[in-house]
């Protein structure tokens, strides 16, 4: 089985793109998210994209084929909220192992499948651990600058649970995504570590931020190189920045960041920004114009899709990614 170390190594991988906007097209009622499993369940669950993986799988393991077929060499698992915080919403802490657990394994057979066909192409599952809907570096409540909503230890029991799960599914790699707060992330990193430790395992890893506006920072207040270094102190395949910016606003940030890791980089952005109506209208040839630019670059050597995208998006990038090699870094770091 090839790894994804020697994969990246030949050729740009492309990530997959939007899970919620796909799920968003099946117009899934509160009926649906229960299904028969959580008929009589007291509390309302629509919206809940991960319990989707339990009571929906076909739609699941759809979404997973469609990016494949689109040209992905990786997929993202079915679990950005798959923690006992971000359950906790829902009332379904106790269900997180199962769901995490679940959502990779639907991602792991569909992957395999493609990879029997086409074994020269290989595919990948990565673990999706987002960043939870607290944060560990500020205060929710503007009158107490010092509380904080959850702790780094709170953080590092909930990823750990979650981490340990995705791997038990069959996850090749783990991906800390959408980071906010380096702080979160943090927590799940080290939690990655520790179950690595303890099971005597490797697992490449990979982060991605995100810039939240044109300050070009983080929502916690890091710029690009203060983020990079507040990660590099684990071995990851890759470091990069996802969600909130469209291609074309997110180049500047890849640029300063590819000078400066001599790690592999990564970008996933949105198709553009949302319109008044919270829906994404970059085309897919829009998006697909703004990658040629980090192509022609030398920016990247993963690329896929964030909020708005489709596969229709993916495979043009997938189209345009095929005729450049990878970055080669040229930073010391």
């Amino acid at each position: 089985m090839s790894t994804i170390q020697e994969a990246i190594k030949k050729n740009i991988l492309v990530l997959d793109g939007a899970m919620g906007t796909m799920l968003q097209r099946y117009n899934f009622s509160e009926e649906d998210f229960r299904g028969k499993r959580f008929k009589d369940f007291p509390y309302s669950l629509k919206g809940n994209n991960d319990l989707l993986s339990l009571t929906q799988p076909q739609a699941i393991r759809a979404v997973h084929a469609a990016y494949f077929e689109a040209g992905a060499d990786i997929v993202e698992t079915n679990t950005f909220s798959g923690t006992t915080i971000g359950m906790a919403d829902y009332h379904l802490e106790d269900l997180v192992y199962e769901l995490n657990y679940e959502s990779a394994k639907i991602a792991r057979e569909i992957a395999d499948e493609f990879t029997a066909k086409n074994p020269d192409k290989p595919r990948f599952v990565a673990g999706s651990i987002g960043p939870t809907n607290r944060t560990a570096s500020m205060s929710p409540d503007v009158n107490d600058p010092g509380y904080r909503a959850v702790t780094f230890d709170d953080l590092r029991i909930a990823y750990k649970q979650q981490v340990e799960a995705l791997i038990d599914g069959g996850s090749d790699l783990l991906l800390v995504e959408t980071i906010f707060d380096t702080l979160n992330a943090k927590a799940a990193l080290f939690a990655i570590e520790e179950v690595k430790d303890e099971r005597n395992i490797d697992i490449p890893i990979m982060v991605s931020g995100t810039i939240t506006d044109a300050s070009g920072r983080t929502l916690s207040g890091q710029t690009v190189e203060a983020f990079l270094v507040s990660v590099s102190h684990i071995p990851l395949l890759s470091v990069g920045f996802n969600c909130a910016l469209g291609a074309d606003l997110l180049k500047p940030y890849l640029q300063t960041l590819s000078q400066n890791t001599s790690f592999n980089v990564s970008a996933h952005p949105n198709a553009g920004l949302p319109n008044a109506f919270g829906e994404y209208d970059e085309t897919p040839e829009q998006m697909q114009a703004f990658i040629k630019e980090y192509l022609d670059d030398n920016l990247v050597n993963i690329i896929g899709g964030c909020c708005g995208t489709t596969p229709e998006h993916i495979k043009l990038i997938a189209d345009i990614a095929k005729e450049y090699k990878p970055r080669v870094s040229t930073a010391t770091m």
